[in-house]
């Protein structure tokens, strides 16, 4: 009888090389860049938009190109009235992410380029998914709340996030904050929401399906989930000096402590030195000293306690709690800016595609047979 080969195993897949990709790359020692560029750089110096551009086509677009595509994603805005009246006949009780995920499913239904997996077709939906993404979290949220959508597609992607929440302008460093927050979310190599779609997309499922599996996988607690608990948490301890008695306490029941330790970055999270100067930023501009402070100290006493480091959510959270986002809405403004990278994701996947089909270790019984006459 042939035996099982035998097959190593990483258990969560930890270190296993599962495709190649020139989109992203993660080096925990020398940080993270958008095709060649650093991230830090980008967050600094260029705003999500031509960001976007960079991730979904390779290249930084020139002025015209970039003057096209913000005219494209404020043509693609607007949500069909189908979708909308969708949007209302959830509960308030509904999960912001359920709802985003069943408004990107439905909108597959009123793209023109549906069931097509060619370059250009998956670039023009890529588009459309990038403006209305963050149009049907703010819809959604709106409608939640007893008000009518509204779209400001004059207004940059994070800048129309917060508008169409609050109905107000936001000043220009607001805008700019959550433009910032954009770049540094917007794509993260083979995470385990940008995997799953590409593992839907490697099937030559629409573009649509891979973007849904992505947000499904998005909504855990120990992926986009983390940064909803993280403010949790932060509101929890509620003042510095609490902060190193909180830890030891969570600590001696061997409770998890969100926004520390990352698969990838054993030794600090790339991303966290920008963030951590948005938060510094903002607390300046809105007086709210309390949320820098407290993550200060708990990075120090984690360090010193566990040897962790924090990652992005430690510092996101409060940022957006600043701009005025409601916790709820934190995992779903996560996907308003990494749907930038699902969608080159699934653009490279079936650009150059083969299904992706792991094996697994069995630890099952070994052969054996029905007794004699049966059950």
């Amino acid at each position: 009888m042939a035996t099982q080969p035998q097959l190593s195993y990483s258990p969560g897949l930890d270190g296993v090389i599962a495709g190649e990709s020139s989109i992203c790359h993660v080096d925990p020692e020398a940080g993270l860049r958008y095709r060649g560029y650093d991230v830090e750089e980008l967050a600094e110096k260029v705003g999500f938009e031509p960001v976007a551009w960079l991730i979904l086509t390779g290249e930084l677009p020139a002025k015209e190109s970039l003057a096209k595509f913000r005219s494209d994603l404020a043509a693609a805005a607007p949500l069909p009235k189908e979708v909308l009246d969708m949007l209302r006949c959830f509960p308030k009780s509904a999960r912001p992410m359920d709802v985003l995920r069943s408004g990107v499913s439905m909108l597959a239904a009123f793209d023109p380029d549906i069931g097509r997996c060619d370059h250009d077709s998956n670039l023009r939906k890529s588009v459309r998914l990038l403006a209305r993404v963050t149009s049907v979290t703010t819809a959604a949220w709106r409608v939640r709340s007893g008000l009518d959508p509204i779209t400001a597609p004059d207004l940059t992607l994070g800048g129309r996030m917060l508008m169409e929440l609050t109905g107000k302008r936001p000043e220009p460093w607001r805008e700019k904050m959550m433009n910032a927050v954009y770049v540094l979310y917007a794509e993260h190599e083979f995470n385990a929401s940008t995997f799953a779609a590409r593992v839907t997309a490697s099937t030559l499922a629409d573009m649509y399906s891979a973007v849904t599996a992505a947000i499904g996988t998005l909504e855990g607690a120990l992926h986009g989930g983390a940064n909803e608990m993280a403010m949790t948490m932060l509101r929890d301890i509620g003042s510095a000096d609490a902060a190193e008695g909180w830890v030891k306490q969570r600590l001696a029941k061997k409770e998890k402590i969100m926004g520390f330790g990352h698969r990838v970055y054993k030794h600090g999270d790339s991303r966290v030195p920008m963030m951590r100067k948005l938060l510094d930023e903002a607390s300046v501009h809105t007086g709210q000293t309390q949320w820098p402070a407290i993550c200060r100290k708990l990075e120090a006493v984690l360090e010193k306690e566990k040897g962790l480091f924090a990652n992005l959510d430690l510092y996101a959270a409060p940022v957006l709690d600043v701009l005025g986002i409601p916790v709820a809405l934190n995992t779903p403004l996560f996907a308003c800016s990494r749907i930038s990278g699902w969608c080159a994701h699934v653009i490279e996947q079936q650009d150059h595609n083969r299904i992706i089909r792991p094996r697994c270790l069995y630890t099952g019984s070994p052969p054996r047979g029905v007794a004699p006459g049966g059950v």
